[in-house]
């Protein structure tokens, strides 16, 4: 049983639409925070991608909402960036802002988070609010039912989410069980088209790990083993959680290529 959804600023709100606002930096002169051609798209009751956040986010969020109400197809913005917006950058940038067909970020790989105990539940919110589909999986509901707003999975058989995931999907394993750490760890690794395979855990249940791919017959080369490994010697999930999705969005963004 699948549960949750993406937040208002996810991949997959109402791109698309004809009722949607497209605003692109088309210009910049000095110190900006983002580049020509960033985009965001702009509904009634939603915002997909980012110009850089802050006050000219804001300001372009409300015009692009103007232009909707009013029925306006095209419009221009000249932002300096300075302290009369509350913004330090000390550029200025040049927005467009039109109903054209918006070029929409296609939805971000897979990244499934077997496992809904304290670190899993802390990357999982961790991941929710960037460019992936984070999914939490386990087979206890009262787990899962601490995790919040993210989307979750309830299952007796997390192995077969492994099968169901798309190409280039991210796998994080950090059950509350080793065998079935093992069970879905090899799942994962026999694919041969993930983004990345991480399991929590210590150097011996590493060395243990492989012992049983190898019995398996499976390649654990591609194991990352524990995860968050250069995180400091501080065992709080939500720490734990921070270094592990800036090491798993490394991995995706160099094998997927993830939109910046």
């Amino acid at each position: 049983m699948t549960r949750g959804a993406r937040r208002g600023t996810g991949a997959e709100g109402d791109a698309g639409r004809n009722d949607a606002i497209r605003v692109r930096v088309a210009g910049v002169r000095g110190s900006a925070p983002r580049e020509v051609g960033a985009e965001m798209i702009v509904t009634a009751d939603a915002v997909i991608g980012s110009i850089g956040g802050g006050a000219l986010e804001y300001m372009a969020m409300d015009r692009a909402r103007s232009m909707l109400a009013k029925g306006e197809r095209a419009a221009t913005m000249d932002v300096p960036l300075g302290p009369e917006i509350g913004q330090c950058c000390g550029g200025r940038v040049a927005l467009s802002l039109d109903r054209a067909p918006a070029t929409v970020p296609p939805p971000g790989p897979e990244v499934l988070v077997f496992g809904a105990g304290h670190v899993g539940r802390a990357l999982a919110r961790a991941l929710a609010p960037l460019p992936v589909r984070v999914r939490l999986i386990d087979s206890r509901a009262e787990e899962l039912a601490q995790a919040g707003y993210v989307p979750q999975t309830l299952t007796a058989l997390p192995e077969a989410e492994v099968r169901r995931a798309a190409p280039g999907a991210a796998f994080v394993i950090v059950t509350h069980d080793h065998a079935l750490d093992f069970l879905i760890a090899v799942e994962a690794l026999a694919r041969g088209d993930t983004g990345y395979v991480g399991m929590i855990g210590s150097a011996s249940k590493r060395a243990a790990f492989l012992r049983h791919a190898a019995r398996a017959g499976v390649d654990a080369g591609r194991l990352t083993c524990p995860i968050a490994a250069h995180a400091p010697r501080d065992k709080r999930p939500e720490v734990i959680a921070a270094f592990a999705a800036a090491e798993i969005m490394a991995a995706l963004m160099t094998h997927a290529r993830v939109p910046a």
